[in-house]
């Protein structure tokens, strides 16, 4: 399982194929053909899901099924990475080239140091940073000016902002994150893992990062002027197997948990206190997303099984 959205009360998973699998939770679950392929990439705004294949294609569904053409990358190179801004504008990566592309506008072109590691969109703003080796590029796709290049060495993977925009962090190839303190680019290294970062998300009130890589559930502290710097996390449920994936709840401080035995545990960021969402059967939980109103949680493993939980 590639990816997990919710649209409306509508369970979107993204297969390892070419397709997307709808859920409603009251017909039968039906299959829709989205790329010529396999989908490597998926986000989501919540009106749709823009995903990136091996063919080459960024293509955008809505909750009814129906999909249109992003993009067509003319030398059919893999779309490793997509994200969506708050104004509804695409991104998305090949290679070394990074995209943005509004509804309206035409796609731009950037071209980063080294092969894209992550995309995200800034919170406010049309802001795009674009990991990869030795850091961050942030990006203004529709002003003609230099980008802001943010250096640390080492191979970016993945990249959040912070809810408030302050924050930057990224996910390193070896078991740590690297963060900025974008006001002045202070820097904040947080280790502490047995094993690279695979899954980052914030919590509720924008002021925790919950992480996977550890035997626990990991969150750090981004409250304060400070942000984590000087700091320890939360660590939380810990359990035999290491945590695979993490989704907060979009309104309650409390903490989707997946683990690599299947294990799929609610935690409560402020105390620990923990509910059993699923038992383990072995299989890593790959995917993990709460529906807008927080009533249900949807979960994929690395196997292919998936399912909808609803917590009413």
């Amino acid at each position: 399982m590639v990816g997990v959205h919710f649209l409306a009360s509508t369970a979107v998973f993204a297969l390892g194929d070419e397709a997307l699998l709808f859920a409603t939770g009251t017909d039968e679950p039906h299959r829709v053909a989205v790329h010529a392929g396999g989908i490597l990439a998926t986000a989501s705004d919540g009106k749709r899901i823009v995903t990136g294949g091996d063919d080459g294609k960024v293509m955008a569904t809505t909750g009814h099924g129906s999909s249109e053409t992003i993009a067509a990358d003319a030398r059919h190179r893999w779309i490793d990475h997509v994200a969506i801004a708050p104004d509804g504008t695409v991104g998305w990566s090949a290679g070394k080239e990074a995209f943005a592309q509004s509804r309206r506008g035409e796609p731009r072109r950037l071209e980063a140091p080294s092969t894209v590691g992550g995309l995200a969109f800034a919170p406010k703003g049309l802001r795009l940073a674009i990991a990869h080796y030795n850091g961050v590029t942030l990006w203004f796709p529709n002003v003609e000016a230099s980008p802001e290049r943010l250096e640390w060495k080492g191979s970016h993977v993945d990249v959040t902002f912070s809810p408030d925009g302050r924050y930057l962090v990224t996910a390193m190839q070896e078991p740590t994150l690297h963060g900025w303190r974008l006001g002045d680019g202070k820097h904040m290294r947080m280790s502490g893992y047995t094993t690279k970062v695979r899954a980052m998300a914030w919590t509720a009130d924008g002021k925790g990062l919950a992480t996977s890589g550890a035997p626990q559930l990991i969150v750090w502290p981004f409250h304060g002027k400070d942000g984590p710097m000087g700091k320890e996390p939360r660590i939380l449920a810990p359990a035999e197997h290491k945590v695979s994936t993490v989704a907060c709840h979009p309104q309650k401080e409390v903490i989707a948990t997946g683990y690599e035995d299947g294990l799929v545990l609610l935690v409560r960021a402020a105390d620990g206190a923990e509910v059993l969402a699923r038992h383990p059967d072995g299989s890593s939980v790959s995917a993990l997303a709460w529906s807008a109103d927080g009533t249900a949680l949807a979960f994929g493993t690395e196997d292919g099984q998936a399912g909808v939980i609803a917590l009413t």
